[in-house]
């Protein structure tokens, strides 16, 4: 690999300090930053719930779901798939704001300020997730199919625990319904997951040394 010596952008901080923004990887034409891995850090880790960590191997990790983000990016453009709306986006953080901070607004926004990101950054990472869960739905689901001897050897295999979760409901024909979405779901995924491993073989990616081992302050 070539020294990391790529300088990409120079800014000023609200210091007057100048900071130094540089290429972290190399992924077919796409380029990921470190300000780019620093963002995503950020928002990942709120999303999470978790401390913020800067470490060479979460450094690591977010530079690989980028290159996997950019991955599905151009195949959205390229099959034409569509988006959700910015609305479905506004929708989700209620409900974020609901469940993590008791519909708090006080404390989403202390969080916000805590984590680093703003508000304008988190509807964007929410509008990518529903627009990832969309394309994966549209892309995969078609192909799926599960016959009714799929879901009686799902049963069979899981009815104890099925018959533990719902007392009420436990026989077949009243979880059908439910297991055939799980069903539905895993094979989703492996469809997804095979795609993904298949579509990353055929992007070179470089990564430049020393770009996870660069300071951030949390």
């Amino acid at each position: 690999m070539r020294a990391w010596i790529s300088i990409l952008a120079l800014s000023l901080s609200a210091s007057g300090a100048v900071v130094l923004d540089r290429i972290a990887a190399i992924a077919g034409k796409h380029i990921v930053k470190l300000s780019d891995i620093d963002r995503d850090i950020r928002l990942t880790d709120f999303l999470n719930g978790s401390q913020l960590d800067f470490s060479a191997a979460a450094r690591k990790q977010s530079a690989e779901r980028l290159i996997t983000q950019q991955i599905i990016r151009d195949e959205i453009v390229t099959g034409g798939y569509r988006r959700p709306l910015e609305s479905q986006a506004a929708t989700l953080e209620s409900q974020l704001i609901r469940d993590q901070f008791g519909g708090s607004s006080q404390r989403f926004h202390a969080a916000l300020q805590r984590y680093g990101i703003s508000q304008p950054e988190l509807r964007d990472q929410l509008l990518w997730q529903l627009t990832v869960l969309q394309f994966i739905n549209e892309r995969f689901r078609a192909g799926i199919v599960v016959t009714d001897d799929d879901l009686h050897k799902y049963y069979d295999q899981h009815a104890a625990e099925l018959k533990r979760q719902y007392p009420k409901d436990g026989n077949f024909q009243a979880l059908e319904p439910k297991i055939r979405e799980t069903l539905e779901g895993e094979r989703i995924n492996e469809e997804f997951n095979e795609w993904l491993d298949q579509a990353r073989q055929n992007v070179k990616v470089e990564y430049k040394p020393g770009a996870f081992n660069q300071e951030t302050s949390g």
